[in-house]
């Protein structure tokens, strides 16, 4: 296992957390917790990144930078603008969210992430049922971001989500056969351990099946909450994860926002910390 390290995604801090009053004060935040990554949800900064400058851009990363931070990706990648659908059988609408997810891939270049993850559900509800065409649909979209980022560092991730959450990529098996069905070195695999824990094959089982070829963790309990905040065994985790050629980030991502976003922070690495054996 090469582990890059412990981060954390900035919307914990809330909606408006890349606003210019408050990014500086969430990266003073995350590193005073100890981590050495911040993953980053576009929405926070604007709702089209489009509209993020280039100025804006080289701010965020220069106060990452400044905190002692690696930008570790881009997820929640399709919350805005509303409507975009990733395998819809409406051409021009499809046409529009693929230039999207391009423009998204200039800000991942832009500020270094080195992961896009695609989780996104309503953006890729089935449409009557067509599991093959979507699937089909998905995979030229998919191709279409990949061949766009041919050359860079970034890795598109679609991220398997359980029902009644997604009703469409709802396994890491659906996730890995869309990655190699795609066989393209910017389309990759990560895994999310709230999503894990709804499979029967257990988080070990798929860690060791899948840890090989993740790239990417999305660290959070089954109960939507921090890692230690419940009963997910992370103890086990960090030893499935340590036993494969996982190269990625494990960075904490939370649906619950209670108490606040600092002692999420704070609670969350210190137990990844102890399970993983660095305290």
């Amino acid at each position: 296992m090469r582990l890059h390290g412990f981060s954390i995604c900035n919307e914990t801090w809330g909606r408006d957390a890349g606003s210019l009053e408050n990014w500086p004060r969430v990266c003073a935040e995350a590193q005073s917790a100890g981590y050495t990554g911040i993953e980053l949800a576009p929405f926070t900064f604007a709702d089209d990144c489009r509209d993020i400058s280039g100025s804006t851009r080289r701010w965020i990363t220069t106060v990452a930078r400044d905190h002692g931070l690696f930008i570790t990706g881009l997820h929640w990648l399709l919350v805005s603008p509303p409507g975009l659908h990733i395998h819809t059988t409406d051409t021009v609408l499809r046409d529009d969210t693929t230039s999207y997810l391009k423009a998204l891939a200039d800000l991942a270049v832009d500020v270094g992430a080195p992961v896009m993850v695609l989780g996104s559900p309503k953006a890729r509800t089935l449409e009557g049922g067509d599991l093959v065409g979507a699937t089909q649909r998905t995979q030229e979209t998919l191709l279409h971001v990949a061949n766009y980022l041919q050359g860079t560092a970034v890795r598109l991730c679609p991220e398997a989500l359980p029902g009644p959450e997604a009703d469409f990529i709802i396994t890491q098996e659906d996730a890995y056969s869309l990655v190699k069905a795609c066989a393209h070195p910017n389309i990759g695999m990560m895994l999310d351990v709230k999503s894990m824990c709804s499979e029967t094959i257990g988080l070990a089982g798929l860690i060791t099946k899948y840890g090989d070829v993740c790239c990417h963790l999305h660290a959070n309990d089954a109960n939507r909450r921090g890692p230690g905040d419940g009963n997910t065994d992370f103890t086990a985790i960090a030893a499935a994860l340590s036993a494969t050629d996982f190269d990625g980030w494990v960075s904490i991502e939370v649906f619950d926002y209670t108490p606040d976003a600092l002692t999420i922070a704070q609670n969350s690495i210190f137990h990844l910390k102890q399970c993983f054996g660095l305290v």
